[in-house]
């Protein structure tokens, strides 16, 4: 089911008064958990309702009814939706899909032989649509296949190995050689593989990572791009940091005139337009009011400039926030066009906070130290 729908001028942004926050990962760490309910506030405030409570996926059903849910993962199968009150788009900020391994960076690439190991539902009909708007990779379900595809790949360079479950840079590796491949994969989890799966593609240098999406709160309805950034924790790995968007009313052919003759940007627009439409075309039963893609910028090692998308993401994620203060500018202002919004995760002992910023989470997590995130709606002259 596609986000496209003509706004119902005149009318309740949407017919929910309530929004109920729904954990379905219970593995989320106290800084993610902090501040996906701060966002499930924000938007309580954006359809001029309140936030009812925080339920576990486990107790959804006897909790119902849930009104609007915002939960902090896709959610799979649309009869696990129904039971939650779920009928369509309208009725969560997130996604649902038909099975596990489409909410996750699997479904990008095809198999490495037809015989390989792969979860039940599996179609590699979407990895043939998008095969030119993605990097070249295979998807694998055992480590056997997982070295089969790193050799058939390193000839042309480095790689990267990605687990298909990690998130903000987490669980990905970049290998330069065999000797490095083997004593890679000799420590990932063989059950975990076979579980869920892994990607295996080729790296580029100098990366810079693009965010567009296309988000619907009810008859609110607009598409962003933006740029994200990559910090470092107190271990010195690189992880997400923030986005930078700009958000504008309508489709993805409504940014056209913010692209200012950029056509590198274009390029990432439509990459990620490409694959937008191909998962919909290709999974029956998905649906989303929240659409987010990946695309990364980058050189590969022969110098080549390359502009795909990495992956998709039917879930509230690190750019959610400024997403919701964006539209909540566009809706206090009927006829404004557009809106620009950021948010910053920092891992700083002290970092400065500007003064216009909400901030969501200020702690210190056990395992990667102190974090700040925060958000905030950037005027046109200073974005």
């Amino acid at each position: 089911m596609s986000l496209e729908a003509p706004a119902r001028s005149g009318m309740r942004l949407t017919r929910h008064e309530t929004v109920t926050f729904v954990c379905c990962r219970r593995e989320a760490r106290e800084h993610e958990l902090v501040s996906q309910i701060g966002v499930a506030r924000d938007l309580a405030r954006l359809i001029g309702g309140r936030f009812d409570r925080y339920v576990d996926a486990t107790q959804a059903v006897a909790e119902a009814p849930l009104g609007y849910v915002m939960p902090n993962d896709t959610i799979v199968g649309i009869e696990v939706a129904r039971r939650w009150g779920i009928e369509g788009p309208d009725d969560l900020f997130g996604g649902v899909v038909p099975f596990p391994f489409v909410a996750t960076k699997v479904i990008t690439h095809p198999l490495v032989a037809a015989d390989s190991a792969h979860p039940h539902g599996w179609d590699g009909r979407f990895a043939e649509r998008v095969d030119d708007v993605v990097l070249p990779g295979r998807s694998v379900f055992s480590l056997h296949d997982a070295w089969r595809a790193a050799r058939a790949l390193l000839p042309s360079g480095p790689i990267r190995l990605k687990l298909a479950h990690g998130v903000g840079g987490r669980g990905q590796f970049v290998v330069e050689d065999e000797r490095a491949l083997d004593e890679r994969l000799r420590s990932m989890d063989t059950d975990e593989i076979a579980r869920a799966g892994a990607v295996v593609e080729c790296d580029l240098c100098a990366p810079r990572t693009w965010s567009v999406g296309q988000v619907r709160v009810g008859s609110l309805f607009a598409s962003y791009f933006g740029t994200q950034r990559t910090v470092h924790d107190r271990n010195g790995a690189a992880v997400y940091g923030g986005s930078s968007i700009t958000l504008v009313r309508g489709g993805f052919d409504a940014l056209a005139p913010f692209i200012a003759g950029d056509d590198a940007l274009r390029r990432v627009i439509e990459c990620a337009r490409r694959y937008h439409d191909a998962a919909f075309a290709s999974f029956p039963g998905l649906l989303a009011s929240r659409c987010n893609y990946d695309v990364v910028q980058g050189r590969d090692a022969r110098g080549d400039e390359r502009i795909a998308v990495l992956e998709q993401s039917w879930r509230i994620g690190g750019a959610s926030a400024a997403e919701l203060l964006a539209l909540q500018a566009l809706r206090d202002d009927p006829a404004r066009v557009s809106a620009r919004a950021e948010t910053v995760e920092s891992y700083e002992d002290e970092p400065v906070v500007p003064r216009d910023a909400i901030v969501h989470f200020r702690g210190v997590d056990a395992q990667h130290g102190p974090i700040t995130k925060y958000m905030r709606l950037r005027d046109d002259e200073d974005a």
